[in-house]
C-alpha cells in the first residue's frame, strides 16, 4: 500500500512540474501567478548549473539540490522534476490506452557506448567553448522549443477562434493574438526531435533518457552511488517478469533478477505490481526490506522536504521581483517604398539586454526560448547563422519584426540559465544594446523626394533628429551616444527590402548617454499614420 502511495505522489508531483513548465511557454497574456509558476525553473538542471557558473550564487543552485536528492534515492529527477521525460510518459500511457492489448516493456541491453559517448561529445563541445549540443539534447530546453514553436501556435489559433464566437454576441473577454513570426528552423527541428521522442516512448519507453539524454547519463552515474535504491530480493523474487513488463526504462533483468540502477528513473512501476512484494527501496548494504515505520528516516525525509521548501523559498526571496504591467502593443504595418539596394551592414546582431555581451550571451542561453514566449512584442526570434553555427536557435533582436520596448524587463526576469540577467526598468534604459545607423541613400526622403521622419517619431531617446534637406523637407541625423538600440526607428522604417536606418549591434553592451531631465522620453506609437 506504501508503495502505491509513493507512487501517486511521484505521479502528481511530476504532472505539477509538468503544467507549470507548460504554461510558462503557452501564457500568451503574461499573467496568472507568473512569478510562482516560474520558480519551477530553479530545478531544471542545465540551466541552473549554467546560472551558478555565471553568478556562483546559492540562489542558482538548484542542481545541487539535484545531485544531493539523486545521490540519495536515485534519479528522481528524471521520473519527476524533468518536463521532457513527464512527456514521454504521456505518450506511452496514451498509446497504451489506444492498444488491444496491454502494453509490455522488455529488458533493454544498457547500451552503455551510446550514451557516453553522446556524454563525452557534448563535454568536448563545451570543452571547446560551444554549449551548441548541450542546447540540442538538453531535455528542459528542448522541451522548450518543442512547447514553443508546435504547442503554442494550436493554443493561439484556438484563442483566436473563440475570440470570432464571442465577438459575433458582443462578447469581448478574450482578445485576439498576432503571431508576427515563425522560424522555420526552429519549427523543423522540433518536429523531427518531437517525432523521434515519440517513436522512441511508442517502441521503447524512456530510451531516450539512457541513450541520448545528457542528464540523464550524468545523474546515471551519480545514482551509482546512491544511498537508498530500488532492489529486487533473490529469495522472494519468483521470476514471474510483471516488474520487467512496466519498466519503462527497460532496466530489470528479471531472469537474473538485477536492476540496472543508472538507468532506474525511480517510477516505482515495478513496486506496485510484483505479487511477491520482493521489490523494495533499500538501503546501500542492507537486503533487508525497510520496516512499516521507521522514525529516523520518517525524519530524515521530513528534513529533507523542510530543505526542498527552504531553497525554493530562497531563491524565490532572492531573484522575486514583482512582474510590471504589460500594457497591448500596437502593431504598426510599413507601407511599403521603392526598392533599396543598400544592404544593412551589421557587424553584430544584437542580443537582449542584461546578456552583458555576445560572447557571454552564447557561453549561457541554452536556447530554451522562454525568453521568446514571454517578449510581448515578439521581438525576440530564434536565431539561424546570425551568431554563428554554434550559436543556432538561440534569441536574437529581430527589429524587421518588432522592437524592444524601452521599460520592459520580461526576458531578464525569465531567464534560467544567466544568459540574460535581471536588470531593473531604470538600469534597462541605459543599456546600450547596439547603436543606430542610418543609410542616405536608402531614405525615402531621398529615393522618393518624400517627407517621412517615421524614425525620429518613434525614438524613445530622441537619439535620431530630423534635420532640414532639400526642397523643405527634413532627413535623419542621428546621435549614437543616447541611443539604446531598441530598433523602434528600424522597425518604424518604411523601405524595402534594406531599411534606411538600422542599429547595429553591440559585442559587449555599453552605457547610454542619459538625456537631460528636462527632455521627455518620447512615446512610441506605431498607429499614428505617416506622411507619405
Amino acid at each position: 500500500m506504501k508503495w502505491k502511495l509513493l507512487k501517486k505522489i511521484r505521479v502528481w508531483v511530476s504532472l505539477s512540474f509538468f503544467v507549470c513548465t507548460l504554461f510558462l511557454f503557452l501564457d500568451f497574456t503574461f499573467s496568472l501567478a507568473f512569478q510562482f509558476i516560474s520558480t519551477v525553473l530553479y530545478l531544471q538542471f542545465v540551466p541552473s548549473l549554467l546560472k551558478f557558473i555565471n553568478l556562483i550564487s546559492f540562489s542558482a543552485a538548484g542542481f545541487i539540490f539535484i545531485v544531493i536528492i539523486t545521490l540519495l534515492f536515485g534519479r528522481v529527477y528524471c521520473s519527476s522534476v524533468c518536463p521532457l521525460g513527464t512527456l514521454q510518459d504521456i505518450i506511452s500511457n496514451i498509446s497504451k490506452r489506444g492498444r488491444r492489448k496491454k502494453r509490455i516493456f522488455k529488458y533493454l541491453k544498457p547500451h552503455s557506448w551510446i550514451r557516453y559517448s553522446v556524454l563525452l561529445i557534448i563535454l568536448v563541445f563545451i570543452l571547446s567553448g560551444s554549449i551548441l549540443l548541450l542546447n540540442l539534447f538538453d531535455p528542459y530546453s528542448l522541451f522548450g522549443k518543442i512547447s514553443l514553436n508546435l504547442f503554442r501556435p494550436p493554443v493561439i489559433w484556438i484563442n483566436n477562434f473563440l475570440v470570432g464566437i464571442f465577438e459575433s454576441f458582443d462578447q469581448y473577454i478574450l482578445y485576439r493574438i498576432e503571431v508576427k513570426h515563425y522560424n522555420p528552423l526552429s519549427i523543423i527541428f522540433s518536429l523531427l526531435m518531437l517525432g523521434f521522442i515519440f517513436w522512441l516512448s511508442l517502441k521503447k519507453g524512456r530510451l531516450y533518457c539512457n541513450t541520448v539524454c545528457p542528464v540523464g547519463t550524468v545523474l546515471g552515474i551519480i545514482s551509482k552511488i546512491s544511498l537508498y535504491r530500488i532492489s529486487i530480493s533473490e529469495t522472494a523474487c519468483t521470476q514471474c517478469g510483471v516488474c520487467s513488463y512496466v519498466c519503462k526504462a527497460g532496466c530489470i533483468d528479471y531472469e537474473n533478477a538485477t536492476l540496472d540502477v543508472s538507468r532506474c528513473i525511480s517510477c516505482y512501476n515495478c513496486m506496485i505490481v510484483c505479487p511477491e512484494n520482493g521489490i523494495t527501496y533499500n538501503r546501500i548494504g542492507s537486503n533487508k526490506p525497510e520496516k512499516k515505520t521507521d522514525p529516523v528516516k520518517r525524519q530524515f525525509l521530513y528534513n529533507s522536504l523542510l530543505l526542498a521548501a527552504g531553497i525554493l523559498g530562497f531563491s524565490k526571496l532572492v531573484s522575486g521581483q514583482d512582474k510590471p504591467k504589460l500594457d497591448s502593443i500596437p502593431i504598426y504595418k510599413p507601407k511599403p517604398g521603392l526598392a533599396t539596394t543598400i544592404p544593412e551592414d551589421k557587424k553584430f546582431h544584437v542580443t537582449a539586454p542584461g546578456s552583458l555581451s555576445i560572447d557571454h550571451f552564447k557561453a549561457y542561453c541554452t536556447a530554451c526560448h522562454l525568453c521568446v514566449a514571454v517578449c510581448p512584442n515578439q521581438v525576440l526570434q530564434p536565431s539561424f547563422l546570425e551568431f554563428g553555427f554554434d550559436g543556432m536557435m538561440q534569441p536574437r533582436m529581430d527589429y524587421h519584426t518588432a522592437y524592444c520596448n524601452y521599460d520592459c524587463i520580461s526576458c531578464t526576469e525569465v531567464c534560467p540559465s544567466g544568459a540574460i540577467l535581471l536588470v531593473t526598468e531604470e538600469d534597462k534604459k541605459k543599456i546600450q544594446i547596439g547603436k543606430v545607423v542610418f543609410i542616405k541613400d536608402n531614405c525615402i526622403v531621398v529615393t522618393e523626394n518624400t517627407a517621412c521622419g517615421a524614425c525620429s517619431e518613434h525614438c524613445p531617446t530622441k537619439s535620431v533628429q530630423m534635420v532640414p534637406y532639400e526642397k523643405g523637407h527634413h532627413i535623419p541625423e542621428v546621435d549614437t551616444e543616447i541611443c539604446v538600440g531598441c530598433g523602434a526607428c528600424e522597425f518604424a522604417c518604411p523601405t524595402l527590402p534594406y531599411k534606411a536606418i538600422f542599429v547595429d549591434g553591440n559585442d559587449i553592451h555599453l552605457t547610454a548617454k542619459v538625456i537631460e531631465a528636462s527632455d521627455e522620453i518620447r512615446e512610441v506609437d506605431l498607429e499614428e499614420e505617416f506622411p507619405f
